[in-house]
Order: structure tokens, then C-alpha cells, then sequence
């Protein structure tokens, strides 16, 4: 069976927003890659290989994953040694993710990935310039950092996470700046999902050009 890969240092009590950190060429800081299966939005169910990129200033107080804002905390990973990752396990597809990935250069990983008959997913809050050949673009703004509408432009998919009700509107305003065939998400935050569930799904039968996005790995116990 496959096993994980992970390169975790334990996090802090605090944790400061990151600079835009400066990396060595064709390496990245990692925090962790595995096989799994991708838990939510428009690609729920497939079998995907995760890189998580450290280095986060985005800052989101209900973030899962706060372990990887600091980047001077995770090793730097050659892209050679990440894609020697991804071809050990039987994954055709690869999900870059943070933390938020697009503070680097994503060019020369996804060409790595390409050349290898890989498909490119990108998971972002949209806050930087996107680079990169990707297959597959999530964007899922951020109230603390504002998309920016370039980014915007670029999602294949739109996902909002609601936290509270003035999520909605929130969602509707970045909704507005992405392209007619973007696929439109809204997805309660975890520890307010029995509340924040309820209400997305009234507001989905009321605005039916949005769809729900639930975590499905957390329901069935994946990574």
C-alpha cells in the first residue's frame, strides 16, 4: 500500500504572516504530500496526489491547516524529488495547495508534472498572480486577502467557505468577476456545519446556479 510522505514540523502557539518568501530555483517548501482522494468541490472522489505548499499571510482564524503558514518551518523540496513522489503512487492527477501555493512560481512544477502525463489541479484563495499550465483552477476567496479579479478571471470552479451570513453576499461579489462556465461552490465551515449547512441549502434551492461542496474526506475519515 502506498504510505504518505509528510514533512511536518509542529506549529508554534503563534504563528506570524509570512513574508513573500524567497525560494531556491526548482525546489519548494513543502509541508506535506500524499495519495488521497480529493474531499471536496468539483472533483469530489477522485484519486489525486496533494503537494501542500508551506507559506501562508492570507491568515484565516478557522483555517485547518495553520501548520503551514510559516514557510521557514518546512524543508525545501526539489521539484525533481516531488515528482519522484507522485510517480511512486498511481496518481494521475496532482492537487497544488496550501497554505497559499501561487506566493511562488509554479511554472517550472507543473511543466515538471506535464512532461510526465500528469494533471494539473490548483487550489488557491486567489490573492496572488496565478502561474503555471494547470488543468484545473479552485479559487476560494478569502475575506482577510481579496482575490485578485485576475484570478478570478482564471477559476474553472469558485468555492466560498461560509462561515456566517454575510458569507453569501461575499460569494455573489466574487461570483461576478469570474467567467459564465465557472463552476459555483459554497461550502460551510467545518466546525459551523451543522448551522451554516442548513442555510446553504436554502440558498442553493433560492440560487440554483450554485452548488453545495461538503468535505467528504472529514465525514469518512481521510486525509
Amino acid at each position: 500500500m502506498f504510505q504518505s510522505t509528510y514533512f511536518c514540523e509542529r506549529m508554534p502557539e503563534i504563528v506570524e504572516k509570512v513574508r513573500l518568501p524567497k525560494v531556491k530555483a526548482g525546489s519548494l517548501p513543502v509541508m506535506e504530500s500524499f495519495y488521497t482522494i480529493q474531499g471536496e468541490g468539483a472533483n469530489t472522489g477522485l484519486a489525486c496526489y496533494f503537494i501542500r505548499l508551506g507559506g501562508c499571510d492570507v491568515g484565516c482564524h478557522w483555517c485547518d491547516v495553520k501548520e503551514s503558514w510559516d514557510e521557514s518551518r518546512h524543508p525545501h523540496v526539489s521539484i525533481k524529488k516531488l515528482l519522484d513522489l507522485v510517480k511512486s503512487s498511481p496518481a494521475t492527477a496532482v492537487v497544488v495547495t496550501g497554505g497559499e501555493p501561487c506566493m511562488y512560481d509554479l511554472t517550472e512544477l507543473t511543466a515538471s508534472l506535464k512532461d510526465a502525463g500528469l494533471q494539473t489541479f490548483l487550489e488557491t484563495s486567489g490573492s496572488y498572480e496565478i502561474t503555471g499550465d494547470w488543468d484545473w483552477i479552485c479559487v476560494s476567496p478569502k475575506k482577510f486577502i481579496a482575490p485578485l479579479k485576475s484570478s478570478l478571471k482564471k477559476a474553472d470552479e469558485l468555492k466560498t467557505i461560509i462561515f456566517n451570513k454575510s458569507d453569501f453576499q461575499w460569494a455573489e461579489n466574487n461570483a461576478s468577476d469570474v467567467k459564465p462556465d465557472c463552476r459555483l461552490y459554497l461550502q460551510p465551515e467545518w466546525d459551523k456545519r451543522e448551522q451554516m449547512t442548513k442555510l446553504i441549502v436554502e440558498y442553493v434551492k433560492e440560487n440554483p446556479r450554485w452548488r453545495i461542496s461538503l468535505q467528504t474526506h472529514k465525514y469518512i475519515d481521510i486525509p
